[in-house]
């Protein structure tokens, strides 16, 4: 739970709600930054994504669990903006950011070295369906992007850079993620709740992530903690079955952090 200290934002015809950290008493409502100002409003922009005829017929089943756009709505993402979707495997969040941000837009499906095996072919087909889109392959403690980013988005993946066997140094992944994005640029992570004090311990049996633990390696890096959204809470979730549990899967108590790095 966040602070008493907080500013809320409940995005319109959105169903969950944002809760952004705030150093005042007051509570308000706070309005989506760089999109708000374009001519369709953001809503309208996101039901056009969610709608778009290129997304995938099982993607599209997982949306009322998934709450898309609560997680574009997070993210401020608008026309025009450059993301990158760090290890965006089938590409459900590819499909949504591309045609948001629009040509003048780009999103970069990053691959890492780890799956590349795998994964590669998922995002050459990301890109040979968007023109806007295109695949990124490397390590994740140096990942490179031909123009500074302004968002960097972690979709359920997180908790696997914790796991030894990855082979990833997170602190540094963490650090490169701060200098690929613009000042002021966000880093938005979704990943499943693991018990409190879990820490990262259970990333590799239960594939969750104790969010307090999460945040606190993120902010290590130079970030700001912003708020998250409630839209994919599971108050229900006990936080002890593997995700993958049948009687669980998809329903998982999940959180998305929304950090920025200083202006």
């Amino acid at each position: 739970m966040l602070r008493t200290t907080a500013v809320v934002a409940c995005a319109v015809a959105l169903s969950g709600c944002v809760i952004i950290a705030s150093d005042t008493s007051e509570r308000t409502v706070v309005h989506a930054g760089p999109a708000a100002a374009a001519s369709v409003a953001p809503e309208v922009r996101y039901a056009d994504a969610l709608s778009d005829s290129r997304r995938l017929p099982e993607e599209v089943a997982r949306d009322p669990l998934r709450k898309p756009a609560d997680m574009l709505a997070l993210m401020d993402l608008g026309p025009g903006h450059v993301i990158a979707d760090i290890r965006p495997e089938e590409g459900y969040f590819t499909r949504l950011f591309a045609p948001v941000v629009g040509a003048g837009g780009h999103v970069y499906a990053f691959v890492p070295n780890q799956t590349a095996g795998r994964e590669n072919a998922f995002a050459d087909t990301l890109a040979s369906t968007y023109p806007n889109t295109s695949r990124v392959t490397g390590q994740l403690e140096t990942m490179t992007f031909d123009q500074p980013l302004d968002v960097v988005f972690m979709g359920e993946e997180y908790h696997d850079f914790t796991i030894p066997r990855f082979g990833v140094d997170v602190a540094a992944m963490n650090r490169r993620v701060f200098e690929v994005l613009k000042p002021g640029g966000l880093y938005v992570i979704l990943d499943h709740q693991a018990a409190d004090g879990a820490g990262i311990s259970v990333a590799g049996s239960l594939h969750r992530i104790e969010a307090a633990d999460l945040r606190r390696q993120v902010e290590a890096a130079g970030f700001i903690y912003e708020g998250e959204s409630t839209a994919v809470r599971v108050p229900g979730d006990d936080h002890t079955l593997s995700v993958f549990d049948p009687s669980i899967r998809g329903r998982t108590d999940r959180f998305v952090y929304r950090f920025r790095k200083p202006r």
